[in-house]
């Protein structure tokens, strides 16, 4: 029979690495470093008296023990925020932009995860290009925005950087003599500049047959046919073909994404430590 209460920052930790498969990454989530995280997972095995988790040199994965024991490790850490949350009064607002070039399908998943570091927090997500984020966070009316790198910024904090390619659908077929097709989105928009300035360089004639006004429109655009689009990867639906080396086209660098806040205390900063952590996970597959 366990005696003594169970470490809570233990117990998130354990949750951490089960959410992003990775002591690192649970590690920048919890503003720790990877060695304190493993210190706490070991003294929580240690407490339990059974191993929670599998390591290996490639991956990490739980145990049938650690399985079992997150669905209440969940609710530990559930009740513990309802418990506080009867002292908190108003509810804590964290308004976030990010940039529609860099929110994908994981959007819903890395909101779960929020709600569940901070299920007290009021959060508000707009969703829009990184050029007019940046002017809404420097009226102050977001509190943080995930952009992509923006012309005449240096400011920021580097989440990662992404791969990007000319994406189309894999029965489209370039007609020979006519101009590149391209599915870009409505201007601003760093990518599309950045796109059109690389094509012009390498002598490559193109023009607009689309416009979107969100990621999710130009990908409907590039697997219904019309053309090619620079897009990162994991903005496209599965069959999509970078058809770049077969057509010549110039190489796309990799873009880097930034964090742009104010946030430096309390619940939102959990919260937003928890987001940069697992979106560096999703981009980094």
């Amino acid at each position: 029979m366990i005696r003594r209460p169970l470490d809570l920052d233990a117990v998130q930790a354990f949750v951490r690495i089960a959410d992003l498969g990775s002591f690192t990454r649970a590690a920048e989530a919890m503003r720790t470093t990877q060695a304190a995280v493993s210190l706490k997972l070991q003294r929580l095995e240690e407490r339990l008296g059974c191993r929670l988790v599998e390591r290996t040199p490639r991956y990490v994965e739980l145990s049938a023990q650690g399985v079992a024991f997150l669905e209440h490790a969940r609710e530990l850490l559930a009740v513990h925020d309802r418990a506080l949350a009867g002292f908190a009064g108003v509810r804590q607002r964290l308004v976030i932009g990010i940039s529609d070039h860099v929110a994908g399908p994981e959007l819903p998943a890395l909101i779960a995860r929020m709600n569940a570091q901070s299920p007290q927090l009021l959060i508000e997500i707009r969703i829009g290009s990184s050029g007019d984020l940046l002017q809404s966070f420097d009226r102050r009316e977001l509190d943080t925005v995930i952009v992509r790198l923006h012309v005449g910024r240096s400011d920021g904090e580097i989440l990662t950087d992404e791969k990007f390619g000319w994406f189309a659908a894999p029965s489209w077929e370039h007609r020979a003599g006519e101009p590149l097709p391209l599915a870009t989105l409505a201007e601003p928009c760093g990518v599309r500049a950045m796109a059109g300035q690389l094509l012009d360089a390498a002598g490559v004639p193109w023009t607009e047959v689309f416009v979107g006004g969100g990621v999710a429109a130009v990908a409907a655009a590039v697997v219904a046919g019309l053309g090619v689009a620079a897009l990162a990867p994991r903005m496209l639906p599965l069959g999509a073909v970078d058809v770049g080396p077969k057509l010549g086209l110039p190489d796309l660098p990799r873009l880097p994404v930034l964090l742009h806040s104010r946030v430096n205390d309390g619940r939102p900063r959990d919260a937003l430590a928890v987001l940069s952590a697992a979106f560096r996970n999703a981009v980094r597959g």
